[in-house]
């Protein structure tokens, strides 16, 4: 069978894409790796969430399975286009009866006439001295262990980095029992502030973290950030640094802890559209994205 439409990407664009395509009268299938719809931002978590829009994106997943193909358990790993303009998508799918992979495999070809990427991002991670000791995780690591298994990162946490990302982190973690001994954001916290609108739109979700703060008394700093980590075999504490704005340092001092979260944005899963030959630039802080036009078609 051939789509109108493969959407790769159950999260929340992907879903949002293939419900209206759908709703527009194409033959849809959406394609994600994942047990269940919802992506990194909506994972199902084993501690019970609140997290902003989860109603809705779950009344959207209902309407879209009963109106396309949904293909879970499938991870895209390839995509081609055909002679004759077909997109053809390679996917590996694997029973829940075989989560050790092997005898549970098989390969799938998803094909259709247009292709939608929603394939999100991942953790960008700065290198520092001593970031390979157990104990240093991305922050989008440390909030998977607790979404998705309900297993909190360490006791004694430093959160570090820059982007709002690291709020809902910080707070996650010290909601789950941790000592968050304080999020420390290189930047100086105020890159909202250039986007009134979206600022606006934001605000009670901030107002929400900067309770969640208040409640588990975590500190929040600007322009500090962690340098180094140090341990024999594991971390045991880590040297955070003030920064002036052009992020040298000016002065240092460590803090005892066994864990550092530690996330500088994210950056985008482009190689699915470079596989089709899609063109690419570098966006404002250096990641390779792929080029698109006002309506995001890709070159």
């Amino acid at each position: 069978m051939t789509y109108d439409l493969v959407v790769i990407g159950g999260g929340p664009a992907g879903v949002a894409g293939a419900l209206t395509a759908s709703r527009a009268g194409l033959r849809v299938a959406l394609v994600d790796s994942g047990a269940r719809l919802g992506g990194q931002y909506f994972r199902h978590s084993a501690v019970p969430g609140t997290e902003p829009g989860l109603g809705r994106f779950l009344r959207q997943g209902r309407a879209l399975g009963e109106r396309a193909d949904v293909l879970l358990r499938h991870q895209a790993w390839s995509a081609a286009r055909e002679p004759d303009g077909t997109l053809v998508v390679h996917c590996v799918t694997r029973s829940p009866a075989a989560p050790g992979g092997g005898a549970g495999e098989r390969p799938v070809a998803v094909r259709a006439r247009r292709l939608l990427l929603a394939t999100g991002a991942h953790d960008r991670p700065l290198p520092f001295p001593g970031w390979d000791l157990p104990g240093v995780l991305t922050a989008g690591g440390a909030q998977a262990l607790l979404k998705g298994s309900g297993v909190v990162a360490g006791r004694r946490i430093v959160v570090s980095g820059t982007g709002p990302f690291l709020l809902p982190v910080a707070c996650g973690l010290a909601g789950a029992g941790a000592r968050v001994l304080g999020v420390f954001e290189a930047g100086g916290g105020l890159g909202l502030a250039r986007h009134p609108l979206l600022a606006l739109g934001k605000a009670g979700e901030a107002a929400r973290y900067a309770v969640g703060l208040a409640r588990h008394r975590v500190p929040y700093r600007t322009r500090q950030a962690v340098v180094a980590a140090h341990g024999e075999r594991e971390v045991e504490a880590v040297t955070v640094a003030r920064l002036d704005k052009g992020w040298n340092i000016l002065a240092t001092r460590v803090v005892e802890c066994d864990t550092v979260a530690s996330g500088y944005g994210f950056v985008p899963q482009i190689e699915l559209g470079t596989h089709l030959g899609c063109g690419t630039r570098h966006d404002v802080d250096g990641s390779p994205v792929l080029t698109v036009d006002a309506a995001q078609r890709t070159t």
